[in-house]
This record gives C-alpha cells, structure tokens and sequence, in this order.
C-alpha cells in the first residue's frame, strides 16, 4: 500500500490538458436569441413529433437541451400540446398509422403556425421513401415551412433550421419548403 502511495506522490497527476472552450458558439447564440427577440417578441413554443423514425435525430433534438446548447435560455422552449405551439418540428418518414395523427397536430396547432421536417427522412423520406407501411416525407401529409437534411443533422444544424423558419416572411408571400444545412 504504501509503495502505491509513493508512487502516486512522486509521480503526480498524469491527465490530459482541458480542451478549449467553443467560443464562436456563444457568440451565435447570442445572435439567435437578439434575432428570436427582434422577430417574435417572446419565446417560441415548438412541439415535436415522432412521425416513425428511429430517434437519430431525436437524440440531436434532445442534446439542445443540455447545458452545452441551452436552448430554452435563448428563449426557445418545447411544450406538450400543439394548441400552445408557434411551430411543430417534424422527425422521421409518416409511417400509415402516423398520419392521422400529425395531420391532428397540424390541425391543432394556432395559425401563424411553423412546420420544420428535420433529417433525411423527414425532408425526403430518406431510407424507407413510400411504401404500403410509410406516406414518405412530412410535405405528403402537412405543408413543410424549413427543411433539414442530415441523418442525422447537428443540433446547430436544427438551431439554424427554426431561426430560418422564423426568419421567414407571412405565409401568404412566400414559397413552401426552403432547405437549409450543408
């Protein structure tokens, strides 16, 4: 025991150096929240909707909550029910027994009112497309505000791609489904 204490003692502690923080994060982050102020004036409301995927992009969804990311201090906050939602963020190709149901949500949701389709799936059906078991992409059954390609795309990515749908001008003089990511 006492030959592991010395060691210990005479060698000291062996780790890596910290890694550098990620200052030019911040910085966009900030530019967000002034930008969601500007245009809305109050945070915004986003329900999310697992049409049938299978939870990538979800996890990237959920990692905007953690304290890296800390969306709901930008103003940004996700709720339960489509009745108190400004925009409804859309994962995964409608599969059949979705469809119903998002087309319910969409129905719910209070006019103006967001669509953004996120991942390969939701912007294009992706892997599965259309089949007896899928509707394809979310623009097949609800109107798509924002696409946001990746599969799964980055949590920044999502970020830029709800800043985009809210940057958009009023429904009525615009064009449906503006892509945005690499």
């Amino acid at each position: 025991m006492w030959q592991v204490l010395k060691k210990i003692a005479h060698t000291g502690i062996v780790t890596e150096a910290w890694p550098e923080p990620a200052l030019e994060w911040r910085t966009e982050a900030q530019a967000i929240q002034a930008d969601l102020l500007a245009i809305l004036g109050r945070s915004l409301a986003i329900r999310m909707v697992d049409a049938g995927s299978c939870n990538g992009c979800e996890l990237e969804i959920n990692a905007l909550n953690n304290p890296y990311y800390n969306i709901e201090g930008l103003g940004i906050k996700f709720v339960a029910s489509p009745r108190h939602a400004d925009m409804l963020l859309v994962t995964g190709p409608v599969s059949r027994h979705m469809e119903i149901a998002l087309q319910r949500t969409y129905d719910a949701t209070p006019a103006p009112k967001l669509v953004v389709a996120v991942g390969d799936c939701g912007c294009c059906g992706g892997l599965f497309g259309e089949s007896y078991a899928s509707c394809g992409k979310v623009s097949n059954v609800i109107p798509v505000d924002v696409s946001v390609p990746g599969c799964p795309p980055s949590p920044l990515d999502i970020l830029r791609g709800i800043l985009a749908a809210v940057r958009l001008p009023p429904p009525e003089s615009r064009p449906r489904a503006a892509e945005v990511g690499p």
